[in-house]
């Protein structure tokens, strides 16, 4: 469960590139925000807040009794957004914020109150996240799965959407034993203050060359505390398929 005083931010934009209107898309006879915003409370968070561009979505989340802001549509990114939102709550700076998406309708509960929990547990770190094994190798090869490195000290070193580490002596075939890396989860904890910090920071050329905003935060040399999920999430919503995936699957759950 999540800390008293922990917050779950779910930025929301409309204007999906891929599938506009995301947020409001109909799954079994709910809204998707409302499926993301029931994972949060799930995870025990008692301040969940939707953040916004658009004020259908606001309207959606008031009727089922939760609480939305409205951002402005200037937002580049959804952590942009965040940072709006926690200045317009006033948190203070040491205030655990886990980010979790607005197209993550069958994020497991338990990876958020881990994710925050990890962050409350390493005081030097401005942020923390996840990673789960890669045990194929087309993945490992993917533009698409972002790769992470850590040290000991269960921090991050460097995310890339290359093969990293790079395996000098040939990668092992498919389908033999062995984990070729680690692929990193887009799901994040955040202390308030850092977050004011980040959005404050100019994009080095690393991250503008990856598309990685993760990097920006070890270029400002702050630490990314990481560690293995408990649970390996399923994909979030992307496309019409996914969606369509995503509402076979959890019409299954709740026919079980």
């Amino acid at each position: 469960m999540m800390a008293e005083d922990d917050w779950v931010i779910i930025p929301a934009r409309y204007a999906s590139s891929r599938l506009p209107g995301k947020p409001m898309a109909d799954i079994n006879g709910r809204p998707m925000i409302q499926w993301v915003y029931e994972r949060a409370v799930a995870a025990g968070s008692e301040h969940v807040v939707v953040a916004t561009d658009d004020e259908r979505i606001q309207e959606a989340v008031n009727a089922i009794g939760a609480r939305a802001v409205l951002t402005s549509e200037g937002h580049e990114s959804g952590t942009d957004r965040l940072a709006e939102v926690i200045d317009f709550l006033e948190l203070p700076d040491e205030t655990v914020v886990v980010n979790l998406q607005g197209d993550e309708p069958m994020m497991p509960p338990i990876l958020l109150a881990q994710v925050a929990r990890l962050l409350r547990s390493k005081p030097d770190a401005a942020m923390a996240t996840l990673m789960v094994p890669i045990v194929e190798q087309r993945e490992f090869l993917s533009p698409d799965a972002v790769k992470v490195v850590a040290n000991e000290r269960d921090e991050a070193l460097y995310f890339s959407r290359a093969p990293i580490p790079f395996h000098r002596d040939g990668l092992p075939e498919p389908g033999e034993a062995g984990i070729y890396g680690f692929r990193h989860l887009g799901l994040y904890a955040y202390r308030a203050g850092f977050l004011r910090r980040f959005v404050e920071t100019p994009s080095p050329e690393m991250e503008q060359f990856e598309k990685l905003e993760q990097l920006r935060a070890l270029s400002m040399g702050e630490t990314i505390a990481i560690e293995i999920a408990e649970v390996t999430p399923p994909p979030g919503v992307d496309t019409s398929t996914d969606l369509e995936r995503v509402r076979r699957e959890l019409a299954e759950d709740a026919s079980d």
